[in-house]
């Protein structure tokens, strides 16, 4: 694959960045699953080997595998970082609490065949960060087999300070609501606003600052195979998620002394340990194991231009295989802007049943399937072969609208669809702002059979 090659990038040599500092803007690389490589300092990266027997400009060399050494080229992912200290150099872990994170197995509640709803989260208390502000809401399979996922919310109104968060169960796709999100990585900066999406590789390490004040969205936590482009098949060598918009952040680094506490999730629980100097110290790196940005509006939407409504994977982002073909342990799917043009055609999303399970959330607007009731930051579930579709006002619009052109562009919404069922956490089946009567969206669809009705 091609290499993107960046020779400069800011760097924060001497100091802790603080999180006041909302005017910069991150320089990124293009290109999804690229060899990609940048560096902060010219001349940090070596040429023609990844460990020489002295790393230039003092620096350590070190791998970091997202996947097993012996996986296929094209699922491999790693990247070797060339830092000032070496991530070996820090003390002991010890358990710390996790507040309203949880990890698989989920086992605190039994597997439900209802269908649920959330309303937004309710405001944090103050001083919460990005990782108190966690909340699990439920999953499945296995952090300890890497199998399976995990749904989680964030609401913050505090940057990390002195704090680094970092993932050994799984890599986590970021999807904000409200408010932005500069995420300092080891291997540079994204900034995340809503519209798009952020992706951290398993077992990288950042900070999230708040530069707009409080935060709030959704977590998909994959513990499973990581996230990849879906093959096009039929479709041809373009559409869905373009490779070209996926962007990776250049080298930027700090030189600050600790302590930082850094925090990371092991097997379901937080671990924390206190640093002498800040982890996220690459000056240069190259490889494939990179965080992404990905702004949700690029995606480009197919559809009938005949008739009938398409099966709601054309709209996959991203898709974390599984060993079965076809059934993702977790795929990401938008619903952005677009044209719907079918010709006698019930347009919103059908009625129908499925293998697999879907957690829905809001960006903004409002979802062409329910008319009332699903709010930006909230969220539904509907498990595998649990009825749903558009409510009752929904139906009966859709049923009786003229089939003009019509252009679907005030909201922006998005899903996580799993194969296995997703057990709730007792905080969500509990939760103050679970729906209650969710059901009741259904009510009052009337049968309308007649034998002699044309």
């Amino acid at each position: 694959m091609d290499t993107d090659e960046a020779t400069t990038a800011a760097s924060t040599a001497g100091e802790r960045p603080s999180p006041d500092r909302d005017q910069e803007t991150p320089r990124y690389l293009s290109g999804f699953g690229n060899e990609h490589s940048s560096e902060a300092v010219p001349g940090a990266l070596p040429v023609g080997r990844n460990s020489p027997q002295r790393a230039p400009l003092g620096l350590y060399a070190e791998q970091l595998s997202g996947t097993a050494f012996t996986e296929p080229r094209a699922h491999n992912r790693r990247s070797w970082l060339y830092r000032l200290r070496p991530s070996a150099a820090h003390p002991p872990f010890h358990r710390i609490g996790n507040g309203s994170l949880r990890g698989a197995p989920f086992e605190e509640t039994e597997p439900d065949p209802n269908r649920m709803r959330w309303d937004p989260m309710p405001e944090p208390p103050p001083g919460t960060d990005f990782v108190a502000g966690l909340w699990t809401l439920g999953g499945n399979g296995d952090t300890r087999l890497r199998s399976g996922m995990a749904i989680h919310l964030y609401h913050a109104n505090s940057p990390m300070i002195d704090r680094v968060f970092g993932d050994a169960d799984g890599e986590l796709l970021l999807v904000p609501e409200r408010g932005t999100l500069l995420l300092r990585t080891e291997l540079g900066v994204l900034r995340a606003s809503p519209g798009h999406m952020a992706l951290i590789p398993r077992g990288v390490r950042f900070r999230v600052e708040l530069p707009d004040g409080p935060a709030r969205g959704y977590v998909c936590e994959n513990h499973g195979q990581p996230f990849t482009l879906p093959e096009l098949g039929p479709i041809g060598a373009n559409g869905l998620a373009n490779a070209r918009d996926f962007l990776a952040p250049t080298a930027a680094y700090e030189e600050a002394g600790g302590p930082v506490e850094v925090v990371t999730k092991f097997c379901g629980r937080l671990w924390a340990a206190e640093y002498d100097h800040s982890p996220l110290d690459v000056v240069a790196w190259h490889g494939s194991h990179v965080p992404y940005l990905y702004d949700l509006r690029r995606f480009n939407v197919l559809g009938s231009i005949s008739y009938d409504h398409p099966d709601p994977s054309i709209f996959t982002v991203l898709t974390s295989p599984s060993e079965l073909p076809g059934q993702a342990n977790v795929d990401f799917v938008v619903f952005a802007p677009r044209w719907l043009v079918g010709e006698d055609t019930f347009r919103p999303p059908y009625f129908h049943r499925n293998v697999m399970t879907e957690y829905m959330g809001l960006i903004e607007g409002a979802y062409d399937a329910k008319a009332e009731g699903f709010r930006p930051g909230g969220g539904s579930l509907h498990t595998m072969m649990s009825a749903h579709g558009p409510d009752r006002i929904t139906f009966e619009r859709a049923s009786t609208a003229e089939l003009r052109p019509e252009r679907i562009d005030d909201g922006l919404a998005f899903m996580f669809e799993t194969r296995w069922p997703v057990t709730l956490t007792a905080l969500a089946a509990d939760a103050s702002h679970r729906q209650r009567r969710y059901d009741d969206v259904w009510q009052g669809l009337e049968q309308h059979f007649s034998p002699t009705r044309p």
